[in-house]
Formats: structure tokens, C-alpha cells, sequence
């Protein structure tokens, strides 16, 4: 799916207009809705920082704008081709049903997906039992990995909070 349809997809999952958007964006009242019509039909395409900003507006990891292009059953192959080549994910058959299996053999790389992909499977599963909502499971899934609790990432203060943290301590601070 294109960053263009990334946009629309998650403005209306917002009840955003176009217009309301372009606005938070900072664009002009008489044009902010039509420079987000022309993001969203892929006549022109956001620079980093504008796509940073939408991410930012709709509340959303700037990955979750910026997937891979599938949007042909071709394109969707190829990218599933590409990860058998990098990962280690090959289709095979499970209870009568064709799925994705990662070979843990393939090396780091596969076992960070097997990772990854137990930890979406676990949010899914609590879905499924109700012990968490939908919004609270699209929250995770849109922000990935922010609220992943499962894995060793870890969370950077900004640099702002990392100022205002050196000049609170700086007296203890051993010299070089």
C-alpha cells in the first residue's frame, strides 16, 4: 500500500477532513485541502519532513506511513519473495490452510521476526479473548514498536529531556 493511501486510510480512521489536516500540517487555509488531496491520490508525495508530520498528526509511527508498495497481488509476491530472501519466511501448510512459516535456521534475522511476529500474535490473541479492545490492539499495531512490552527495545529519551537532564546534573558529572 502506497504512503498515499496511508494517508487517507488513517485521516478517516481519525474523522479527519483534508482540510483539518493540512492545517495541523501548518499548510495555508485556501490550499491545505488540496495539498492533502493531491498527498492522498499520490500526485505528489510528502519530503521526510512533512511525512514525519503527518505521522505525528495521526498519531501513528511514521513506518506505519511509509509500508512497502503492495498494492497488486504482483507487487504483494514479490515483497513475500523478498522476505523468504532476507528472512527466512517461506509458505507452507498448517491444519489444511496455507501460512508463513519463518526458519528460526536462517539466522539473527529470522529469530528477531519470530520475535516480532509472537508478540503481534500475542496482542491479536488478547483481542480474541476480550482483554483488550480494538482500539487499544490498533494503538499497538500503529505505533509498533512503542508499546511492545515483549522485546528488548527500548525506549531514547528525546534530546530535549536529555538537556534539560545534563544541565540538572552536571555538577556530578565526572570530567573526561
Amino acid at each position: 500500500m502506497a504512503i498515499s493511501e496511508r494517508i487517507h486510510f488513517f485521516r478517516n480512521l481519525r474523522g479527519m477532513t483534508q482540510k483539518y489536516l493540512g492545517l495541523q500540517l501548518g499548510f495555508p487555509d485556501k490550499s491545505a485541502d488540496v495539498r492533502m488531496a493531491q498527498y492522498e491520490t499520490g500526485s505528489r508525495t510528502p519530503k521526510a519532513d512533512i511525512a514525519a508530520a503527518l505521522a505525528q498528526v495521526l498519531d501513528v509511527a511514521p513506518e506505519a506511513l511509509n509500508v512497502p508498495d503492495i498494492d497488486s497481488y504482483i507487487g504483494l509476491m514479490h515483497t513475500l519473495f523478498a522476505l523468504e530472501d532476507i528472512y527466512g519466511i517461506t509458505v507452507s501448510e498448517a491444519d489444511g490452510e496455507v501460512c508463513l512459516k519463518v526458519n528460526s535456521e536462517k539466522g539473527k534475522d529470522a529469530v528477531e521476526i519470530i520475535r516480532m511476529l509472537t508478540a503481534w500474535k500475542e496482542q491479536k490473541a488478547k483481542l480474541d479473548a476480550g482483554e483488550i479492545d480494538k482500539d487499544t490492539y490498533d494503538q499497538w499495531r500503529y505505533h509498533y514498536p512503542k508499546f511492545d512490552t515483549t522485546g528488548g527495545w527500548v525506549k531514547v529519551p528525546s534530546g530535549e529531556l536529555n538537556d534539560v537532564m545534563l544541565d540538572t546534573f552536571k555538577d556530578r558529572l565526572k570530567p573526561d
